[in-house]
């Protein structure tokens, strides 16, 4: 037996024992992205290295053995930062979007790809339910959205760009129209009270988010009915008031109260104040003397609130959409109504403060737009799409329509988002995915030659995690590392398809994969009927 000291701790183990396996038996995490247990060590993700303090020395843990007298430091200030490194020189090499341009531009930050794939499988439900998850007034929204996804769509580059808009509309639609209108589950009651001052975009938002947390909301209005400007600043033509009541009425199921014909001065907000656990602003563009008479601190755009918490100068107040940032996006005030009421839910139930988890996320800034065009025209191929989109001239997609235009979508973001491990240990450890980016960098593409999987290699990190499970389980050609330094790639030998190298391994492959470089086909292609 040999003896030595891991995070302050004397520990005692056979020789040969792997420093991670000291580790994590004492249930110290350590991150890996190239490490299985039943696996011969790779050590080329560098995740997992340690600190033997005497030499100074970092370790990398799965490969190097306990020796007697060692001292090792497994998360001090020199761990972090090589790990965080590790990762940097990894995502630089990483062609991938974590989200779709679509997405990240969406102020609302809808699962767009997830939709229209849904949309495309016939899942009109599934797609109603992905797009309420961000937007409480989908119906709403798709008619009078000014759409910055739609510009942001990489269809445009190639063409024009999908009817996004059109598409959340056309879900909401169906569900408006059907028998029984989606009603989202409510956790049971929390016994706490929110006050949402303003029944527009913002406020019927943070109303239908918070009733699901389990909270009971209240919601005031000077008007005789709800809806704030979307009901007395938006044309009936452009938006059909039985579409908004529809809406509207969901809010109402969910168990929010309406407070309307009820203008709050001062003194009313000072009782709502002591009444309420926590009171939402909401009241849409506000002049900055009203805002004076309830002492709350403003600047020239309207009231002044943090910018990840949306909490006010005012304890327990909160406030956006149009009180905060004057103008007419409505879709920026229903994404505030709901990261408003994840906040305000926080402060409820004394969780701490929301952070940001979207820094270290890959991005791809540049895209060539001959490879791009190359890239969308074998996948317009496989689903034999159409190239152009629907044309409606204004008036709402039917079924047909709604299932050719979403199967235009070409899925740019991640659908290993959730589970990429890349990802997950990149915001971990707050790398800077930009830091060693430099001017060449693998292509964008995708390899449809599998039955069952898809391959995108400039995702690959060559982990090594594929080439060992189909070394281990038996395949006849398996996978291998072709070419040397930096164009080395996974790829199978004797430049056969996918196919013949993953037979018998392909699901251990793609749950072992740690940057989603292996995705399976049916997450990214409709299901065959």
């Amino acid at each position: 037996m040999i003896k030595f000291q891991i995070n302050n701790q004397e520990v005692e183990v056979e020789p040969g024992t792997k420093l991670i396996t000291v580790a994590r038996e004492r249930g110290i995490t350590v991150p890996t992205m190239c490490y299985l247990e039943e696996y011969p060590h790779f050590t080329s993700c560098m995740l997992c290295v340690f600190k033997e303090v005497k030499t100074g020395k970092l370790l990398a843990s799965c490969s190097v053995p306990a020796e007697d007298g060692m001292i090792i430091e497994t998360d001090s200030d020199d761990v972090v930062k090589a790990r965080k490194s590790a990762l940097e020189l990894l995502m630089s090499d990483h062609v991938g979007d974590c989200q779709a341009p679509c997405e990240r531009t969406c102020p609302a930050h809808m699962n767009i790809a997830l939709m229209n794939f849904q949309i495309e499988n016939g899942q009109y439900r599934e797609g109603l339910i992905t797009v309420k998850e961000h937007i409480a007034l989908p119906a709403v929204l798709g008619r009078i959205c000014s759409a910055p996804c739609e510009n942001a769509c990489r269809r445009n580059l190639i063409g024009e760009s999908l009817s996004i808009c059109a598409l959340k509309c056309f879900v909401a639609d169906q569900d408006l129209a059907s028998d029984s209108p989606y009603i989202p589950e409510c956790a049971p009651p929390s016994g706490k009270r929110v006050a949402i001052i303003g029944s527009g975009p913002a406020g019927l938002s943070a109303a239908y988010y918070l009733q699901q947390f389990g909270h009971a909301c209240t919601i005031f209005d000077a008007n005789p009915e709800a809806g704030g400007a979307l009901r007395y600043g938006t044309p009936e033509s452009d938006l059909p008031r039985h579409i908004l009541d529809g809406e509207i009425d969901v809010i109402r199921r969910l168990g929010a109260n309406f407070e309307l014909n009820h203008a709050i001065d001062f003194k009313d907000f000072l009782e709502i104040q002591n009444e309420f656990d926590a009171v939402i602003l909401a009241t849409g563009e506000t002049s900055l003397e009203q805002l004076k008479q309830l002492e709350i601190e403003s600047g020239p755009k309207g009231v002044r609130v943090d910018k990840t918490t949306f909490q006010s100068s005012m304890d327990g107040v909160f406030a956006g959409g149009g009180v905060t940032h004057p103008g007419k996006m409505a879709v920026r005030s229903v994404g505030h109504g709901r990261s408003i009421a994840l906040s305000v839910n926080n402060y409820l139930l004394d969780q701490g403060e929301l952070t940001n988890g979207t820094r270290s996320q890959s991005r791809i800034a540049k895209v060539n737009k001959d490879q791009f065009a190359q890239f969308a025209q074998v996948i317009d191929q496989i689903k034999d799409s159409a190239q152009t989109k629907q044309n409606t001239n204004g008036n709402p997609l039917n079924l047909l329509q709604a299932n050719d235009e979403s199967g235009r979508c070409l899925q740019c973001g991640c659908v290993s988002f959730n589970g990429c491990q890349l990802r997950i240990f990149s915001e971990q450890y707050g790398a800077n995915p930009q830091r060693f980016k430099g001017e060449t960098r693998k292509s964008m593409a995708r390899v449809y030659d599998h039955p069952y999987v898809v391959y995108e290699p400039g995702k690959c990190i060559q982990c090594g995690l594929c080439v060992r499970i189909t070394e281990k389980e038996g395949e006849g050609l398996g996978l291998t590392f072709i070419g040397r330094g930096f164009d080395v790639q996974v790829d199978v030998p004797l430049n056969q398809p996918l196919e013949k190298g993953l037979e018998k391994a392909v699901q251990k492959c793609v749950e072992a994969c740690p940057s989603g470089a292996l995705v399976f086909r049916e997450k990214l292609l409709p299901i065959i009927k």
